[in-house]
């Protein structure tokens, strides 16, 4: 049967926390243990609330990989390489573990957050936290609507799950990309509407994408078409979410995306960091500072419901283990003494 991939392709929701933990040596026994009750806890919540759509996905960094599991490590894992551009760097911050927790009502996620974290001992770190909430009709804080190119129905599935086909040991999985923005909004406030829209390459009140010659070069959609060998545009699916603090004047966007590639993603990120044709970064940058940046896989829901631990096939010590160590001892017993002609006592070799 397929692997049953974890909960991504849930509708959008009004709530989310964003978790990224680090596990420092001597910490892998505690995360091995957590992984196979993290559905049982999303169920202990979410019971009590069905109507508020709660879910947990959770996604493996690559240095924490090989500590874990005794399996191959998916082609596209590695550590977030970090992008410096000419204006604009993409940083790369440590994270081996990320939880994207969402639901329709916060206090169903912070008390999932809270179950897990209890779980967690100090060589399990949460490193940083961030509570992402609906803003009006999907708007993002500069404004505009954001996730609008999300694909639909099978084609999410098509451009987020990796197929048995395209790489069996780790079909249902998926890669994840996040990144934490603050943005400048005193500055981009002080834009004319027409210069934020030709940023984006879109109208802000209703939400439609400029004609293809009308777009500018350094456009965010002009950056984050990327079209593969049939014409056709490549897709991820987004699920951002803005966050804030009005009294520290933090204003933010969580970017969150999925693709059964994570070169997809990250093609993305260098046309946006390190450009592309006449433009030498995405404009949006000018007004948006990524903070953090983060790669992971997303294994599949029953690879987490039974994890294939490091060493647990040396550790184990069942019955037939211990009869098996005493095996050599009753073979010895057994074994006639060796002839005392000259010959080897093999076959008919002499």
């Amino acid at each position: 049967m397929p692997e049953a991939p974890q909960s991504i392709l849930t509708p959008l929701t009004d709530a989310a926390i964003f978790l990224t933990v680090c596990v420092d040596p001597g910490g892998e026994d505690e995360v091995i243990d957590l992984l196979p009750d993290l559905g049982g806890l999303r169920r202990s919540v979410g019971f009590r609330a069905p109507d508020a759509g709660l879910s947990c996905v959770v996604g493996i960094g690559a240095a924490l990989w090989g500590r874990l599991f005794d399996a191959p490590p998916p082609p596209e894992l590695h550590p977030f390489k970090e992008l410096r551009g000419p204006v604009h760097t993409a940083p790369s911050t440590p994270g081996d573990l990320f939880f994207h927790i969402r639901a329709s009502r916060l206090d169903l996620c912070f008390e999932l957050a809270r179950l897990i974290t209890d779980r967690l001992d100090s060589k399990v770190r949460v490193v940083d936290e961030v509570h992402g909430f609906r803003s009006f009709d999907e708007r993002d804080l500069l404004g505009f609507v954001d996730g609008t190119e999300n694909p639909e129905g099978g084609e999410a599935a098509d451009a987020v799950l990796i197929a048995d086909e395209e790489d069996a040991p780790h079909a249902g999985g998926s890669y994840l990309v996040v990144q934490k923005y603050t943005h400048d909004l005193v500055a981009w406030n002080a834009l004319p509407i027409e210069e934020q829209e030709a940023a984006i390459g879109r109208t802000k009140l209703d939400d439609v994408e400029f004609a293809d010659e009308d777009k500018a070069p350094d456009s965010h959609l002009v950056l984050n078409v990327i079209e593969g060998p049939d014409g056709e545009e490549r897709q991820i699916m987004r699920f951002n979410m803005p966050f804030g603090r009005v009294g520290s004047a933090e204003f933010g966007t969580f970017y969150i995306a999925y693709a059964k590639t994570a070169q997809l993603i990250e093609q993305m990120l260098e046309n946006m960091f390190l450009g592309l044709g006449d433009a030498t970064h995405d404009r949006i940058l000018d007004f948006s500072t990524a903070l953090t940046g983060a790669l992971y896989f997303i294994p599949g829901a029953d690879f987490l419901d039974d994890p294939p631990a490091k060493g647990a096939a040396e550790s184990a010590t069942p019955a037939g283990g211990e009869a098996s160590a005493e095996a050599p001892a009753a073979a010895d017993a057994d074994r006639p003494a060796p002839p005392d002609d000259g010959s080897l006592g093999i076959g008919g070799l002499r």
